[in-house]
């Protein structure tokens, strides 16, 4: 089997800046906070998003799940001292509640201006935000053949990481709303299947020749080759307000990177299911979140969540173990059992409407019920 010591990770998480008193997005933040989190550099790096209203930060190289959570508890705890200076909150949820995307301001960089040019609505209507995990182990080769054994699992994180059921002040009846709204970007969602890296480079080569990308950057798929690093990129997940459910994803991704590895140096490569069948299980994950029965192809069936984790988690339990994050995988199971973060949204929110609150002070509980949870597993741990 292959060590864990050959996994380096990092992780991206993209926040939401709202306002303390009305949980409204923050449309213009102060140029000083701005400033301010260019100065974290010595724990994460802050990267402007799309709109002015986001902020994307990255962590360091880590070695570790357990180093993993350290950089997140540490990230946030550190970017919420600076926000509740300007009376700021932070939000980790993939869309927001009600905030509506006609008075966003884009971040005046030129990419960025370039997109809102280029892909007009699809942009501007982009009101989301995720998580991405950078795994990085082997050759280029490797990368992407566990990419592509990687494909009939990617339904799986985002049932686990479903926090944006809500759009504009609706309820839009998907646990991942995110992701139709990524839908409409193209070279978004499943990577095709690829065999090596220069089968990802001539895909790449084609689209910059007829000058569709710069690079790699401006392929979306739901899990790719970075450009930047030596990593896999993880981008089909939700960001999660909470801590806990986060790193179990954290957990997750690299225990199969470790299996699929493994798998590809030393044979045999689980079995693919067709395309189709597991675009239906992105579809389903989408839709239904932690309720929803995935297609088992080899089975012929569709199968309850909870049994498809526990046969996941049994045949991942060595690399969890060699990898020391046995409680963070286990954790996916209080997921399945307890729900995601839109669920716990949709049931504050009904909660609200059965004890009289109109749609408007249900929507903002829902919002001060995330930003609650985005802080408290950095308060947690500071108080542990």
């Amino acid at each position: 089997m292959s060590t864990g010591s050959e996994i380096t990770l990092g992780i991206e998480e993209e926040f939401f800046l709202v306002d303390r008193e009305t949980l409204d997005l923050v449309a213009d933040p102060d140029p000083g906070l701005l400033k301010a989190f260019s100065e974290l550099d010595g724990m994460c790096r802050a990267v402007p998003e799309l709109l002015r209203s986001q902020i994307e930060l990255n962590s360091l190289v880590c070695h570790s799940v357990s180093e993993v959570r350290e950089a997140i508890v540490a990230i946030r705890r550190s970017v919420l001292e600076l926000t509740d200076q300007y009376g700021i909150g932070l939000m980790a949820s993939s869309t927001h509640p009600f905030a509506a995307w006609e008075t966003q301001a884009v971040t005046p960089r030129d990419r960025y201006r370039e997109f809102a040019v280029m892909y007009q609505s699809v942009i501007r209507q982009l009101l989301a935000s995720g998580m991405h995990v950078h795994a990085g182990f082997g050759t280029p080769d490797e990368r992407v053949r566990v990419m592509t054994a990687m494909r009939s699992y990617l339904p799986l994180f985002l049932t686990l990481s479903g926090s944006s059921p809500f759009s504009g002040g609706h309820v839009t009846g998907f646990k991942s709303s995110r992701m139709n709204l990524m839908a409409a970007l193209p070279r978004s969602g499943m990577p095709p299947v690829l065999s090596s890296w220069a089968d990802y480079d001539r895909i790449v080569d084609n689209y910059r020749r007829l000058d569709f990308v710069r690079d790699g950057s401006e392929i979306w798929w739901d899990l790719r080759p970075s450009v930047r690093f030596p990593t896999l990129e993880l981008r089909i997940a939700d960001v999660c307000p909470d801590v806990d459910d986060g790193i179990s994803i954290v957990a997750l991704y690299t225990c199969l990177v470790r299996h699929l590895l493994d798998a590809v140096r030393t044979g045999p490569l689980p079995v693919d299911p067709p395309p189709e069948i597991i675009q239906q299980n992105r579809w389903l994950a989408q839709r239904y979140g932690v309720v929803a029965f995935l297609a088992d192809f080899e089975s012929g069936t569709r199968v309850d969540l909870m049994d498809y984790v526990d046969e996941l988690l049994d045949m991942l339990s060595a690399d969890a173990a060699a990898l020391d994050c046995e409680n963070e995988v286990a954790h996916v199971r209080n997921i399945v059992r307890e729900g995601s973060s839109a669920d716990r949204q949709l049931d504050h929110f009904r909660l609200c409407r059965l004890d009289g609150a109109g749609i408007e002070e249900a929507l903002r509980s829902v919002a001060q019920l995330i930003v609650t949870e985005t802080r408290r597993g950095a308060e947690a741990d500071s108080e542990s």
